[in-house]
């Protein structure tokens, strides 16, 4: 069967720290790339592979200290250590562009994820197999935490929690629901359909996590940088895991479905072709019979 997000990452504890006082370094990650992409980089958590357990209502028991994506700097030691955490005071209103910015998107990424938690149940609903079922569940819980973690992150930072409309998502979601009604019920072809509308979402939230990561280090904002790193961890290895899952059976059963049933009506064509020759057959020997007679 499919080889778990952590089994194929379990080749090396990746650094993650993040108290440098200098923001990270240029050409960080890009942030919407494919996350299968970080598999070399190895992560030691239970977070995205499969039955999610005991992580289902709790925070990953990933260690809460941040690392470098490539083209980043080490960051030194835990932001819990050092006292930096809440050593900056985040003032959006007082005209700071950046801090007005990054309250926005915090609060878009917000609505986002609530969004989110109310399309996954109708994705588990359509899919047809267990493993992908399984899959939707688990990011169901997943999803939940990362809103009460964003709604830490509100807290942190002196801000009430409050989402704003979001369009990309409502657009993503939308094209997920036209994928259900589009597609046959019960076959591959709905999950390999379905995965790529989940993929579009995890995208669409490593790109806004990751931007917000970077920016959160910026500001001097380590603690929120933290929590968000954790969530857009979390993000990546459903996105491979996704992907595991897809390409493992689904893909490749999905190929066939259409192939197969053509092949079977074909069949049942060329039967009943058969059956009506051999029948105008015996009726035209009966007729020279008759007319022999």
């Amino acid at each position: 069967m499919k080889q778990t997000a952590t089994a194929r990452r379990n080749s090396g504890q990746r650094s993650k720290n993040i108290t440098s006082k200098k923001p990270a370094a240029r050409g960080s990650r890009s942030a919407g790339n494919r996350s299968s992409s970080n598999s070399s980089s190895g992560r030691s958590d239970n977070t995205g592979s499969g039955r999610s357990g005991s992580s289902k209502g709790q925070d990953s028991g990933r260690s809460s200290t941040m690392r470098p994506s490539s083209g980043t700097m080490e960051r030194g030691v835990s932001s819990s250590s050092s006292g930096l955490s809440s050593g900056k005071s985040f003032q959006p209103d007082s005209g700071q562009y950046l801090e007005k910015f990054f309250l926005d998107q915090l609060q878009d990424i917000y609505y986002a994820e609530q969004k989110i938690t109310q399309s996954l149940p109708k994705m588990q609903k359509a899919a047809t197999t267990d493993e992908l079922s399984d899959a939707f569940e688990d990011h169901l819980y997943q999803t939940q935490r990362h809103v009460r973690r964003l709604e830490k992150i509100f807290g942190i930072l002196g801000q009430k929690a409050q989402g704003k409309k979001c369009e990309a998502i409502e657009g993503i979601v939308k094209e997920a629901e036209t994928i259900i009604s589009q597609t046959e019920e019960n076959t591959m072809t709905r999950d390999a359909a379905l995965i790529m509308a989940a993929q579009k979402v995890e995208h669409y939230e490593i790109a806004t996590y990751g931007g917000l990561v970077q920016l959160a280090i910026t500001m001097g904002q380590y603690e929120v940088a933290e929590l968000l790193d954790k969530t857009l961890m979390e993000e990546e290895d459903t996105d491979l895991l996704l992907t595991e899952i897809a390409e493992c059976e689904i893909n490749v059963m999905a190929e066939f479905e259409g192939i197969s049933e053509e092949q079977g009506e074909n069949e049942e064509e060329g039967e009943e072709e058969e059956e009506g020759e051999e029948d105008s057959g015996i009726e035209s020997e009966n007729t020279e019979e008759n007319e022999t007679r």
